[in-house]
């Protein structure tokens, strides 16, 4: 009696073990937040939860060398450790997890067809039966048996038709639906979790391909950086979560004001980048300080406490893309443009041919 009692209660202490471990960790982890000052917004949470229970070596140590580097968690480096050892491996569960749902329907539909074949094959050898009974029929009583028989398996099969066609349309609402989530999951490894605007990752490819197009189409290709000024001493003043407001505004504004082919995306911590296909230098300039005033008149209020927070600015660097330059050297002529118009005074744009040596060049030719 006694053995049977200890098995019985081992599942129920094991359970109670291990919710005081999981709230323990979670208590932990609430408090690093606190620790360290950092929003407690869900992603940084799976973060210092993954740091607290230890359950990922790579991850811990890169969040251990980024407290030493910045005495906190940059937004920066929460997103870059995020993506890099948890956003990429939650994408990668849920593939997979589709892709078996997606191969067990698989297995199913064929089983069902499989059964159906086999069906027919038998109802094909029936009506051969009654074929054949029908050559030697000799009164009506016989006719109205064989009669009868054929109804009777025709009508099964009938019957097991209409189960097969429901079986199939399920099956392909199942297939339907485990194709659109694995949409939405692919949507989601592109998209950043915080602003909505598609992440750097997807940056990267969409500014590859416009290039070729670029190339081929012979039409303009321009770009532009841009960055939220004194965003690190604003975040440092008034909070991390109301910097992600301003983050949230600031893609708001950018979203809203690209059209077509356009392209606007978070390009790192308070830096964003949009692509503008068919588009001229000039008018990729003009376009750059429509989006610094529409910015800029926007004012920001504390949600939590109302206090109006004055205005946000931004300062915008513009590049038009030269036919067989590299990735690297087309975005660097934007960043150096960018960095002109910090050094201008902030909250203006600067396209590559306002640099003094862009105006060199210029002259001398």
């Amino acid at each position: 009696m006694a053995t049977t009692q200890t098995n019985a209660t081992q599942p129920a202490i094991q359970t109670v073990e291990d919710f005081a471990r999981a709230t323990a960790h979670g208590e932990r982890t609430q408090s690093l937040l606190k620790q360290l000052r950092i929003p407690a917004i869900p992603r940084n949470y799976e973060l210092l939860y993954a740091f607290v229970t230890a359950s990922n070596k790579e991850l811990c140590n890169a969040l251990r060398k980024a407290l030493e580097t910045h005495s906190r968690l940059t937004e920066e480096d929460a997103e870059s450790i995020y993506q890099t050892y948890l956003s990429k491996r939650d994408i990668s569960d849920k593939v997979d997890t589709v892709g078996s749902k997606v191969s067990g329907e698989m297995t199913e539909i064929m089983a069902v067809i499989e059964a159906a074949s086999e069906r027919t094959g038998s109802y094909g050898q029936s009506l051969k039966g009654v074929n054949a009974q029908l050559a030697g029929i000799e009164s009506p009583q016989q006719l109205k048996e064989v009669l009868g028989e054929l109804f009777e398996t025709t009508n099964d099969m009938a019957e097991y038709n209409d189960v097969l066609e429901k079986r199939l349309a399920n099956s392909k609402k199942q297939i339907d639906d485990l194709q659109m989530s694995l949409e939405l999951t692919r949507l989601e490894s592109f998209t950043d979790e915080l602003t909505g605007l598609i992440n750097r990752k997807r940056f990267d490819q969409t500014i590859d391909l416009e290039m070729l197009e670029s190339v081929e189409s012979d039409t303009p290709l321009c770009l532009l950086m841009l960055d939220i000024d004194h965003f690190k001493a604003f975040n440092d003043t008034h909070g991390h979560q109301t910097g992600d407001q301003v983050l949230r505004l600031v893609a708001h504004t950018l979203k809203t004001n690209v059209k077509g082919r356009d392209c606007a995306a978070r390009y790192g911590g308070e830096e964003f980048a949009i692509l503008l296909p068919q588009t001229k230098l000039a008018a990729a300039a003009i376009v750059a300080d429509q989006i610094r005033v529409l910015v800029k008149n926007k004012e920001l209020v504390k949600k939590s406490t109302g206090e109006n927070l004055g205005r946000v600015t931004m300062s915008i660097g513009v590049s038009a893309y030269r036919p067989g330059e590299s990735i690297p050297e087309f975005i660097e002529r934007a960043d150096v443009s960018l960095y002109a118009a910090k050094a201008a005074g902030r909250d203006n744009v600067k396209a590559e041919t306002d640099l003094p040596e862009a105006e060199a060049k210029t002259n001398a030719a």
